[in-house]
Parts: C-alpha cells; sequence; structure tokens
C-alpha cells in the first residue's frame, strides 16, 4: 500500500496556535492541546480585564479629583462639587478634570470657585 501524505491546513492551524502562545512557559507553549486551552484561557482574560480596566481608570480619576477638592477646601465631598457642575453646565469628563488636578491646581481651583 502507498503512502498518503496528509493535507497541511490542520498544520497550518496548530502553527497558528503555537506562534499565539509562543511566549508562554513550559508546556503551554510547546504541546498542542494545553496551549489551545491556554489560548482561550488568554482570550478570556484579555475580555474581561478590558473592563475592568476602564472600572479601574475611573476609580483613580475619581480619587484624584476628590483628593483635588478635599486639599483646596472648595467642597466637602467629590459627590457635590460633581452635581453642583453639572448643575451650572459645565461639563468636563473626570479624565480631563484628573489631569487638571494633577499638573495645574490654579486652574483646577478656578474651574470650581467659579461654579460655587
Amino acid at each position: 500500500m502507498t503512502r498518503i501524505r496528509r493535507g497541511y491546513i490542520a498544520r497550518r492551524r496548530r502553527t497558528k496556535i503555537r506562534l499565539f502562545a509562543s511566549t508562554f512557559r513550559g508546556a503551554h507553549s510547546r504541546l498542542t492541546r494545553t496551549t489551545f486551552q491556554q489560548k482561550m484561557r488568554a482570550l478570556v482574560s484579555a475580555h474581561r480585564d478590558r473592563g475592568r480596566q476602564k472600572r479601574n481608570f475611573r476609580r483613580l480619576w475619581i480619587t484624584r479629583i476628590n483628593a483635588g477638592i478635599r486639599e483646596n477646601d472648595l467642597y466637602n465631598s467629590y459627590n457635590r462639587s460633581i452635581h453642583d457642575m453639572y448643575k451650572r453646565k459645565r461639563l468636563i469628563n473626570r479624565k480631563m478634570l484628573a489631569q487638571i488636578a494633577v499638573l495645574s491646581m490654579n486652574s483646577f481651583y478656578g474651574i470650581y470657585s467659579n461654579s460655587n
């Protein structure tokens, strides 16, 4: 009986998975089944952590704004200050407010002292 050469599609698929997992350690980068499981786990973690990263940055910005507000005795709380800004239609997003609070305290003070 003659020898039949197998196709290249399965090998191509495994190579693609192996390239994805090339930075993993040990069997996670060498064995096909383990590599595939680790790839799925990595993609799940990446998907989950994209949402978590947004949440963490928002918490950081709120903490920085609150610290700037309390440092200058502008308000008692972050909550009250944001509420007053919305009432006066001074809509600056939290990311920009946090940057201003870190880099330029005079500007930050000006934004909030005018809104009182």
